[in-house]
């Protein structure tokens, strides 16, 4: 399995938000210890802009240079675009390793699934998850599916996507929760699966098992996972009840569709989110 990350992607940070350098230092450091999975570790190299062109206006790569917050909870922070484009370019570089045969996993900050075209919103700068997948399609591939199991709805992922042909994006979230979307299908291509909080962790399963159903019937040629590890029981943002084993189960449940998959770190804010990312590789891997 072929992690893709850089150190550098921990130089920023913002007093008190919980999209934290941690997240990512502490995943890394535990999948580094860990002895279960064989890992290749390599730095993303850089992508054209004209691959995140495809998924964002020029105004708005323009407006990341700009020193002013671009919304509450997502703030300009000194050299954020150039950040935001090595996530981006982590994203790519997975789905293009995935595509040649390869389990991919692209640990990298900021995460991306609620930025839309022209608009940085909930942590999220550049939409790493529809820059990878645009570049899937233009490159040839004929179905892309997007599975987002963040507890946070990709409203972002959805928008740029939607009616795209080719693409089809299946999300399993909270509601009500940010960012407030995804309450029913929109389009011919974006299908949501709403969740109360504190659904119990059987009826979770229940639902994330239909939305692989319903997607495994597309037959994608690749699936981009959205991995947001948000719906745990002790995440401080979200009220749901999901265990490590569940996150280990969707890994499993992934695998066995027998599709390539590359997944991108989205959400996760608890301390134990290395053990989460740990659990859902090990499904990934089937070990």
């Amino acid at each position: 399995m072929r992690i893709f990350t850089d150190e550098a992607c921990a130089g920023y940070s913002h007093p008190g938000h919980p999209e934290r350098p941690e997240r990512v230092v502490d995943s890394c450091s535990r999948l580094r210890e860990q002895t279960g999975l064989g890992l290749v570790w390599t730095s993303p190299e850089p992508v054209a802009d004209a691959a995140i062109l495809r998924a964002h206006s020029p105004e708005h790569l323009a407006r990341l240079e700009q020193p002013e917050d671009l919304d509450s909870d997502t703030p300009f922070i000194p050299g954020i675009a150039q950040y935001a484009r090595a996530s981006a370019a982590a994203a790519v570089r997975a789905s293009r390793a995935a595509l040649a045969g390869e389990m991919a996993f692209s640990l990298m900050r900021p995460p991306g699934h609620h930025a839309l075209r022209r608009r940085a919103m909930g942590f999220c700068y550049l939409n790493n998850m529809a820059i990878s997948v645009l570049d899937a399609l233009d490159g040839g591939v004929e179905r892309v599916a997007v599975f987002d199991f963040d507890v946070h709805h990709g409203n972002g992922t959805e928008g740029i996507l939607l009616n795209k042909p080719g693409a089809s994006v299946f999300s399993v979230h909270q509601f009500p929760c940010y960012p407030g979307t995804g309450t029913r299908n929109v389009g011919s291509n974006s299908f949501n699966y709403p969740l109360p909080p504190r659904t119990p962790r059987s009826e979770y399963r229940h639902v994330l098992e239909s939305a692989l159903e319903q997607l495994g019937a597309q037959k994608p040629k690749l699936i981009a996972i959205s991995a947001g590890f948000d719906a745990y029981a002790r995440d401080p943002l979200a009220q749901m009840t999901l265990e490590a084993e569940d996150f280990y189960w969707i890994g499993l449940s992934l695998r066995r569709l027998g599709v390539p998959t590359f997944s991108l770190l989205e959400g996760g804010y608890s301390r134990d989110l290395p053990d989460l990312i740990l659990a859902y590789l090990k499904g990934l891997a089937g070990k």
